[in-house]
């Protein structure tokens, strides 16, 4: 492909997973955001709640300095919350709302470009229909909210049904589309999102979770998992660099994910649509290389599309 990946897509980096350093209680939140918004190879970063609202305030105007765009991510405080949006019991799936309905506050302040979540777990095969009804009376609770606060999109990202992953409802990128295909007939803004980390673990090839979801995606995440080395570090839905040894997506895999983005027409002249890095450092690994792996596999990616 000529030209360079900036000039099709905003690439983006999820900062909670580069720099996890800064997910701890005092940890450096604002420098390390100032420290991504000084790399110009990314105009997208993608954050998660800061509870101190002094140091969101100075989060917040760091990246609007920079000139970047910043996208929310509630996955961080419902899977530490152990939330769940389908939950048969009413006060745990009313508690997931809140919990959800807090980070929208917090995305609204950022100017978010958009609110990513995800399903709970999955239930036993007999009580899936119905954690589907739940689920999606959930995410309509959350759009009314979105609607009424600057109707910021809210993100169904797709995560997979293993043990040994994040065992999510959502799940089948068939089942996600069903639920995006009933929620956006009431908020056309609601959309999915895929992630390339995620394909190997669901079993499903790019050609097939991104030509279902087409008429729905609208955000997506590339990264790298390990599925078949249980002794690993990064073991599961835990977003290695790419190409590490018994990881599943390298280069190839990612030139192969972007030729279907542009089939789809998700990535297409003009359009510059929304692409994220989701990878985080393990054992002596730095951010810094974190940021260097990403880079260097997109751009070399690139050149085989």
């Amino acid at each position: 492909m000529k030209g360079r990946p900036q000039d099709f897509m905003r690439v983006g980096m999820i900062h909670f997973m580069a720099y996890p350093q800064a997910m701890k209680p005092g940890g450096p939140v604002v420098e390390t955001l100032q420290a991504l918004c000084a790399d110009d190879y990314f105009s997208l970063v993608e954050v998660t709640r800061i509870p101190d609202a002094a140091t969101r305030a100075r989060a917040i105007a760091a990246v609007s300095k920079a000139g970047r765009e910043a996208l929310f991510g509630a996955q961080p405080a419902l899977l530490a919350g152990k939330h769940d949006l389908n939950s048969p019991d009413v006060r745990a799936r009313q508690a997931a709302v809140d919990a959800a309905r807090a980070c929208l506050a917090e995305a609204v302040e950022w100017k978010a470009q958009g609110l990513a979540l995800l399903s709970g777990p999955v239930p036993a095969p007999e009580q899936r229909a119905a954690a589907r009804s739940w689920l999606v009376a959930s995410l309509k609770e959350l759009c009314e909210f979105s609607r009424r606060q600057g109707n910021i999109p809210i993100l169904l990202e797709v995560f997979d049904q293993l043990p040994f992953g994040k065992n999510c409802l959502i799940g089948p990128t068939s089942e996600a589309v069903a639920v995006a295909r009933h929620v956006t007939g009431f908020y056309p803004a609601f959309g999915l999102l895929l992630d390339l980390s995620h394909l190997p673990l669901q079993g499903e090839s790019a050609a097939q979770a991104l030509g279902a979801a087409a008429p729905f995606l609208k955000h997506v995440h590339i990264g790298n998992c390990v599925m078949r080395d249980s002794a690993h570090p990064a073991y599961g839905d835990n977003h290695p660099l790419f190409g590490c040894p018994g990881g599943e997506n390298g280069v190839e895999e990612l030139a192969l994910f972007l030729r279907e983005l542009f089939k789809i027409g998700y990535l297409r002249e003009g359009a510059r649509a929304a692409v994220s890095f989701e990878i985080k450092p393990y054992g002596d690994q730095t951010s810094e290389q974190v940021l260097a792996n990403a880079k260097e596999t997109l751009d070399a990616a690139w050149k085989r599309v």
